[in-house]
């Protein structure tokens, strides 16, 4: 999880037996077909690098492909080893950030959207958000927005959400109000699933006192998941807006 609450990956169980045998280079054509990617995290791919592949896949992904680890899928030493579902073609070799979002471009980054090389703009702009992490940390929210900014122009094909998401609460936190609400409607319309832009959104009408509004937006994440109930800082949220429309009604 990184300093945004960002939840790179979650355990699953393994996949079925592949169907087919290793695809050494995705084609363009399978991409509307994938809708999961389990990588293994078994003892021999473990030691080539498939938490590295895990959290590189993770952070690329279109909003509607899930990326999860799994247990072994054979062909041990010539991994790490993924298998795109639900087809299971068995994908080799993706051992380091590189092949991976090699892999994401061959599959999502069709068209002229992305520029000449979407794999290095997607890596750079994973590499800014990641840069993005650590001023956050430090509460550098200026040198923060600046370095989403920057990831947000080279158009990445995969994890625009998550930055958008990320530059909302920045921009929170500068005070921009208007700006944050900008960008989690924006992360929203990537990914209308996404529970964390809608907590954004509630973040962003609350500070501007449209309290309604913001009930609406924290109600909607919970819809979609259940569990941030039980997170501290929606706890937070939720308790500063009780106070806010407490006070509201008094006036």
């Amino acid at each position: 999880m990184d300093c945004y609450g960002h939840t790179l990956v979650s355990l699953a169980t393994a996949p079925p037996p592949p169907k087919r045998s290793r695809l050494p280079t995705p084609t363009r054509g399978k991409a509307d077909q994938v809708r999961e990617i389990r990588v293994c995290t078994n003892r021999t791919c473990r030691r080539q690098g498939s938490f590295q592949t895990l959290e590189t896949l993770s952070s690329l992904a279109p909003p509607n492909v899930a990326v999860r680890p799994c247990g072994c899928l054979g062909r041990c030493g010539s991994g790490p080893n993924l298998v795109l579902l639900p087809d299971g073609f068995i994908v080799g070799h993706c051992g380091t950030a590189a092949r991976s979002a090699e892999i994401m471009a061959s599959l999502f980054a069709g068209g002229d959207n992305y520029g000449q090389d979407p794999t290095k703009n997607s890596l750079d702009a994973l590499a800014l958000r990641k840069r993005a992490d650590i001023e956050f940390e430090k509460r550098n929210f200026v040198e923060a927005e600046l370095l989403l900014s920057q990831a947000i122009d080279l158009k990445s094909f995969g994890g625009m959400h998550v930055t958008f998401k990320c530059r909302s609460l920045v921009r929170l936190e500068l005070g921009n109000y208007s700006g944050a609400l900008n960008d989690a409607t924006e992360a929203l319309a990537l990914a209308p699933r996404y529970s964390e832009a809608y907590i954004c959104v509630g973040n962003a009408f609350l500070a501007l006192d449209k309290f309604d509004l913001a009930e609406q937006s924290y109600l909607a994440a919970l819809d979609i998941d259940p569990s941030i109930r039980h997170s501290k800082s929606f706890k937070v949220r939720i308790a500063m807006l009780k106070e806010k429309l407490a006070a509201a009604n008094r006036t």
